[in-house]
């Protein structure tokens, strides 16, 4: 059966599952739910999930242990309003509603457009998305569309929530869980989990949890060999050191512990801390053109990541005002290396008419030897985060109500990225450091300061008008160096031949840069590790960072009108921002913020005696003057504000309770996010992309990137007595369009799309008093999931890395719970 007839048959049998459940209703009258009630805290107060009116999606604690989420891809596939660009654990950049021009995650480009929060605290950082290890959550929250009033800066998009499991003083309690699975094509993988609330009296209690996981590697890194020019006469390498099975294996391990105090009635304090760390080898991407869960690497691939978060939260009151503090610090500390060879491949290419590398550049030896030209980076970003947020909340139960406050944040990364090629002469290499090519050497600096509020008022008992608004500031700021050495002797200046990037540019104590003042006298680098200072700008006799800051206001205003307690119905006007910020090529200007505005219709229902809750949402968003990231020149990311885009969409999602033990759900969005003007190759505020090298890199009407048109999932579980204990039989079934890789029509050819993908899990489990057994089989019919594609540089489009999904994994789950 081919792979499609397979989809059609499972999706049809699915689609005659859920109607022939829906015929069962007045046959199987029951008074239990859907499920138990969700509170929900996505407006900063407790609520019911159905009297929130945004487009939200909640996992509870029972869903995502039944399904068996452990991190974000889990969860992902999960939300059909979210996509992600990634490229290994760890490496993941989020998008939500088709707000997505490609390119982001860079550590020095934009800031995310979706937030992601661990329980009140901001987690988003400059360099992407934590991939916090799941487990013992009480649920996750998805909120779709600009959450600008009362999230801020980083949530243009949306805003993503992990809300933790907190400690409670009602008795002692533990879980220890476990698995062992095999991976198709690949190795053997595991996992052990561990909690324990222990009250310590009757006003405190402590809440420890801990986690290791190993995932198998399924990517085989195999024998290859590369030539570069000229031929005959030039360099062959091969990578039979770097030959491998299954060399992309991972592992994380960490733990989160809570001490909550309540100091009376009233107060309480909640200090938490938070420990991750992620090792990976190898790579994740398949390459086409060497076969499937195949590559050919020829220098290590390897990436540390590991955070600490401390945070405190204060809830208390003030009269009947509700008062909550939420500060937290964060340390992130990130450090890989990774093969570059395709990049010399490429530029060999490039350069064919002049020789290649051999007669272009200058990759030689102290005694002016050829060398092998392959090149690999050893990269470092540092990660620090502070947040605070003081807010207020008036009686909930009031006519008139408000939350109001204050937040500020400030968080920076000390970024270090050093482009190795082996045996390259001191001369031509950067000062000071022999063998490296290229240094890029900067410290980042990104300051948001805010104040928000949102005031309800019923009209009537059952019509609500909300109205928020948010003023923020923000200030942020680069500085440092990057570029190519420069040897005093030459020319040749450096490896690359050049005579103008890097240290040439570097200030001296006159002001005037080395390449204006040859006899000068440079500054001293402005961040420890560099050669001098090449991005700043000169200020009475010293170097500060280049900065670009403003300030501004955005809105939210809503109607809510529920004509019955199980129906609800919703419109909304809001509107998020992503803040601006400096480009690391110094001649490159600043980019501004860009601003998202959203128009929503929505509604909320719970029907058939509280069997079915059906949500659904309609929306239409102006992205204006959207962040654009792309590979310039020498493969340097490039920011610039793109033009205008307009996306329309529709999400939904359904939760049925058919019979006593069959429960059925499914979500589904769809999204049309096309640019309303061209994108020019050069910056052209009027869209027309004339003028001396310039041209259209995608023209009116393209569809923005990353985001397929179609997202879907539904899952099926059905739960029966059997003897003593309960047994389960699961399935789960997703499914994902096709998307653009690149917004810029060559580089999305030459990329290729990413392919659309329906994916199938299946369990069978039996749960017995505190024991839990199950057995199951992901991506059932081992589908080749596309989840990205790239290249290593703006010239390697014709080497195409592919990022797929684990292929089919049977394994065995247990736990107990005491």
């Amino acid at each position: 059966m081919s792979g499609f007839s397979r989809r059609a048959l499972l999706l049809a049998s699915l689609s005659g599952s859920i109607l022939s459940s829906t015929a069962l209703f007045a046959q199987e009258a029951t008074d239990r739910g859907i499920d138990d009630e969700i509170v929900v805290t996505a407006q900063k107060r407790e609520e019911n999930l159905q009297n929130v009116p945004i487009s939200i999606q909640a996992l509870s604690t029972r869903k995502l242990d039944q399904l068996n989420i452990t991190n974000f891809e889990d969860f992902s596939k999960l939300l059909p309003s979210v996509s992600f660009q990634s490229s290994q654990p760890g490496v993941t950049t989020v998008y939500m509603r088709g707000v997505a021009s490609g390119g982001d995650g860079n550590h020095s480009g934009s800031l995310p457009s979706v937030g992601v929060y661990l329980d009140e605290q901001p987690v988003t950082t400059i360099g992407g998305t934590l991939d916090i290890h799941v487990y013992d959550i009480a649920r996750i929250e998805s909120l779709a569309g600009p959450q600008g009033t009362l999230y801020g800066a980083s949530s243009q998009a949306g805003t993503i929530r992990i809300i933790t499991n907190k400690p409670s003083t009602a008795g002692f309690e533990g879980r220890v869980d476990g698995e062992v699975n095999s991976v198709k094509s690949g190795g053997i993988g595991g996992r052990v989990e561990g909690m324990i609330n222990a009250p310590i009296s009757d006003m405190a209690a402590l809440r420890v949890v801990g986690w290791y996981q190993r995932n198998a590697g399924y990517i085989d890194n195999v024998a290859g060999t590369r030539s570069f020019l000229p031929t005959p006469g030039g360099i062959t390498v091969n990578n039979a050191t770097f030959v491998e099975k299954d060399f992309n294996d991972a592992k994380v391990y960490g733990g989160r512990a809570a001490l909550k105090v309540d100091l009376d009635d009233n107060w309480t304090v909640t200090p938490t801390v938070l420990y991750q760390k992620q090792t990976s080898s190898g790579v994740f991407s398949q390459d086409p053109r060497v076969g499937d869960l195949q590559t050919q690497r020829f220098n290590p691939d390897q990436r540390s990541d590991k955070f600490i978060q401390a945070a405190l939260t204060i809830e208390g009151k003030l009269g009947n005002f509700d008062i909550t503090y939420a500060g937290a610090y964060l340390d992130r500390k990130t450090y890989q290396i990774n093969d570059y060879t395709d990049y010399a491949e490429a530029y060999d290419a490039l350069y064919a008419s002049s020789g290649g590398l051999a007669g272009y550049f200058y990759f030689e030896d102290s005694a002016g030897n050829d060398i092998d030209p392959r090149q690999y980076i050893i990269g470092t970003d540092h990660f620090r985060k502070t947040s605070q947020e003081l807010r207020i909340a008036s009686p909930q139960d009031e006519r008139f109500r408000i939350v109001a406050g204050l937040f500020y944040q400030r968080q920076s990364n000390e970024i270090h990225q050093d482009y190795k090629v082996d045996g390259l002469a001191a001369a031509l290499s950067v000062n000071g450091l022999p063998g490296t090519l290229w240094l890029t050497e900067q410290k980042r600096v990104d300051k948001d300061y805010a104040a928000f509020g949102e005031a309800s008022f019923d009209i009537l008992p059952n019509l609500t008008l909300t109205g928020g608004g948010r003023y923020y500031k923000f200030d942020n700021s680069l500085i440092g160096f990057f570029g190519f050495g420069r040897n005093p002797a030459g020319p040749p200046f450096n490896g690359a031949g050049s005579s103008r990037t890097g240290v040439a540019g570097c200030y001296t104590t006159t002001g005037a840069i080395l390449r204006d003042n040859p006899g000068g006298t440079l500054l001293p680098a402005a961040v420890p590790g560099g050669p001098c200072t090449n991005l700043a700008d000169f200020v009475g006799g010293g170097l500060v960072p280049k900065r670009t800051k403003d300030n501004g206001f955005t809105h939210k205003l809503n109607m809510t009108w529920k004509p019955t307690e199980d129906l609800m119905t919703y419109a909304t006007w809001s509107r998020g921002f992503r803040p601006g910020g400096i480009n690391r090529r110094a001649t490159v200007a600043p980019y501004a913020a860009d601003f998202l505005t959203n128009y929503e219709l929505g509604i909320k229902s719970t029907l058939a005696d509280g069997r079915v809750r059906l949500n659904a949402a309609i929306y239409q968003q102006r992205w204006k003057s959207f962040q654009f990231s792309f590979l310039g020149a020498n493969s340097f990311t490039e920011i610039h504000n793109g033009p205008n885009a307009r996306i329309r969409g529709i999400e939904a999602d359904i939760n049925v309770r058919a019979t006593e033990g069959l429960t059925i759900t499914a979500a589904a969005s769809y999204t049309n996010a096309k640019t309303r003007n061209n994108l020019c190759a050069i910056d052209d505020p009027t869209f027309t992309c004339t003028g001396a090298g310039n041209s259209i890199s995608a023209p009116a009407g393209t569809r923005l990137p990353v985001t397929p048109k179609f997202n879907g999932n539904a899952t099926m579980r059905y739960a029966f007595p059997v003897g003593s204990g309960e047994m389960h039989l699961q399935s789960v079934i997703a499914h994902r369009g096709s998307a653009s890789a690149d917004i810029r029509v060559a580089q999305a050819t030459e990329l290729g799309r990413i392919g659309g993908s329906t994916t199938v899990d299946f369990a069978v489990g039996y749960d017995f008093g505190k024991f839990s057994l199950e057995a199951f089989l992901e991506n059932a019919f081992d589908e080749r999931a596309e989840l990205a594609r790239s290249s290593n540089c703006g010239q390697c489009n014709g080497r195409v890395q592919i990022l797929v999904n684990q292929p089919r994994t049977i394994g065995l789950r247990a736990g107990t719970k005491f």
